[in-house]
């Protein structure tokens, strides 16, 4: 970085420049099409609770007193909306205290709206037409496709992760599965549990994948996979594979546990076809389930599945409003405390007691299916935009602030 400037002139770099003032320029003339207006408004603000820590800045006239940098504009346009500018945008930076990640800067630039009197639909509709605004006016692509929306569940139960890469197959088999998982999906246990081999017999979760035409994959080819799942970033101890052979055969690196007719049920389950191979990963849920998406993106990109110039669309919806904290026996916003709840689950709010009297019982809670009014733009496997729904009325915020634990202590059992 010392040398930027010669930096700049690399011919990527200024391509991306580019593409980034292309974006820019088409999403502002979309908004202001579409009634827009663009505010700007303060970077100098009080600290406001959010989901990251704040960069502060402190105050030369006032010692010992601190300016926050906004991680969003987000006090500034719910007083825009209040006092009737109901169609507000901006272009605008948004700083972030929190370490770095692929995806994640401690500044970065978002395009920020917010609309008044509008529901999902609306919201979903206004940013599909804007998104293919920008792939005509900056690539020259007219998405005409039909735009996959998809529950969070089925998100995490067929990919692993809530923003999947849908350009290609692959989805998981999800064999075992503990009682907290969130989908009413039937258990497939039998499929492995009682042949002797303990890693599954003891396992938490076992889940699996068919990766097509690979069953020809060398010793060497398999042992580099399993080195792969075995690193720090994945955390797995070991990988287990089936090969569907083209005979007709199936061939294990636990068949002597498991007679071919098990093997060719798990494979059957799992979609595979003559030629792919099976690949079976088992331990805890919440790092097996990670493991195994990022096991799935690694080979999709390996096979040349995750084509550069293809792109996929989706929505994730449906949200839980809530996630149950173990550590303090309390419900705590998944989001944030504004979110609103499907308006059919509204009443599960209104009508019940957000407290826990019996910890071990928790997903009996009718808190535990409530959905929130949220939703993730995905684009091949990239979350590139989200948002949700507020709540405006002062008894359901009060009921929501109450139902992440604000009000009530740890409840007598």
């Amino acid at each position: 970085m010392k040398f930027r400037y010669l930096d700049l002139r690399r011919n990527a770099v200024k391509r991306n420049l580019e593409l980034r003032y292309a974006v820019n320029r088409a999403a502002r003339n979309y908004l202001h099409e579409q009634g827009f207006m663009d505010i700007e408004t303060p970077f100098l603000i009080k600290s406001t609770p959010e989901g990251a820590r704040d960069f502060v800045v402190p105050s030369r006239m006032n010692p010992g007193q601190f300016y926050a940098l906004p991680q969003s504009p987000q006090t500034f346009k719910q007083l825009l909306m209040v006092s009737g500018y109901d169609r507000y945008y901006q272009v605008v930076k948004c700083f972030r205290d929190e370490d770095l990640r692929a995806d994640r800067q401690p500044e970065f630039t978002q395009i920020d709206c917010e609309m008044a009197f509008v529901e999902q639909e609306d919201i979903l509709h206004m940013f599909e037409g804007m998104v293919r605004h920008i792939f005509k006016a900056v690539k020259n692509i007219d998405y005409t496709e039909t735009i996959v929306r998809m529950t969070w569940e089925e998100a995490m139960w067929r990919y692993g992760n809530d923003k999947p890469d849908i350009r290609f197959g692959m989805p998981l088999l999800n064999i075992k599965k503990p009682a907290h998982v969130f989908t009413s999906q039937p258990d497939q246990s039998a499929l492995v549990n009682d042949a002797g081999f303990v890693v599954f017999d003891s396992a938490e979760t076992v889940l699996a994948i068919a990766v097509p035409g690979c069953s020809e994959y060398t010793r060497k080819q398999t042992d580099e996979l399993t080195e792969w799942v075995k690193r720090p970033q994945i955390g797995m101890k070991g990988l287990v594979f089936i090969k569907v052979n083209t005979d007709g055969t199936y061939k294990s690196s636990v068949d002597k546990f498991y007679s071919e007719e098990r093997l060719k049920a798990i494979a059957d389950a799992a979609g595979a076809q003559p030629g792919d191979l099976v690949l079976l990963l088992a331990g805890a849920e919440e790092r097996t389930r990670k493991a195994m998406s990022e096991l799935r993106l690694e080979m999709g990109k390996r096979l040349g599945l995750r084509k550069e110039n293809e792109f996929k669309l989706l929505w994730v919806l449906d949200f839980p409003l809530f996630e149950y904290d173990e550590e303090g026996n309390r419900w705590v916003a998944r989001h944030h405390p504004f979110t609103s709840p499907k308006p059919s689950d509204i009443p599960a709010m209104i009508d019940n007691d957000p407290r826990i009297a019996d910890a071990a019982r928790y997903l009996e809670h009718p808190y535990a299916s409530i959905k929130a009014n949220a939703y993730d733009m995905v684009l091949n496997g990239n979350e590139i935009g989200g948002g949700s729904i507020r709540i405006f009325q002062r008894e359901l915020q009060e009921k929501n602030v109450r139902g992440f634990g604000h009000g009530y202590r740890r409840a007598a059992t």
